[in-house]
């Protein structure tokens, strides 16, 4: 007997923190930029919800439940707002929010970033899970610059494609088949998702 029932949809969400993009000072890329790089490493189908949003704690912190215990995501990927700066205040919406926290996502993100720029250290990204009774997502606090999310994504490569340093999204289907999110596959020419063999599903 077979099962009619289909797997969830995977909803991700997307929120770029930038006050001067919001305010149609200049153009954002971070969405863009997002959603670009998530089209070529997702090969399971996807719905994607944006915002774009300043650098308000309050309205991020909004944003990120909205988008958790609503909108339903499995994954919120933020971009901008991470850094030393007085208006930078992502991180803390972030942790606000979150259930538990994942610091080894943020610890991989500087470990990557240190080996182009020293300033790197100076990024506070982080990663937290939220929890509802019913419900649950990643989220993750991103660069701002897409040419720094794309090498954070899916990390660092030699000119023949080897893998030097592994991206910190080969960590996150796994992480959402852990808290009951749908089944997410990668193509592995971009970032080949990892998973202890027992929850390997077969082809």
């Amino acid at each position: 007997m077979t099962s009619n029932t289909l797997a969830p949809e995977l909803v991700v969400g997307l929120v770029s923190v930038s006050d001067r993009a919001s305010g149609g000072v200049y153009e954002d890329k971070g969405l863009p930029a997002l959603q670009e790089w998530l089209s070529s490493a997702l090969t399971t189908p996807f719905r994607i919800e944006t915002r774009l949003i300043p650098d308000e704690r309050a309205q991020i912190e909004a944003t990120l439940v909205e988008l958790v215990d609503v909108a339903r995501c499995h994954l919120v990927l933020t971009t901008g707002g991470t850094g030393p700066a007085r208006r930078d205040v992502t991180p803390e919406a972030t942790l606000a929010i979150g259930t538990k926290e994942m610091p080894g996502f943020g610890e991989q993100m500087r470990q990557i970033s240190l080996a182009f720029v020293p300033t790197a250290i100076l990024s506070r990204q982080t990663a937290v899970i939220r929890e509802t009774p019913d419900h649950a997502a990643l989220v993750m606090n991103l660069p701002g610059q897409p040419k720094a999310i794309k090498e954070t994504l899916e990390g660092l490569k030699d000119a023949g494609g080897k893998q030097l340093v592994g991206g910190i999204f080969a960590a996150v289907p796994y992480c959402v088949d852990l808290i009951g999110g749908p089944y997410m596959e990668t193509n592995p020419a971009v970032c080949k998702a990892f998973r202890p063999k027992s929850a390997i599903k077969p082809a």
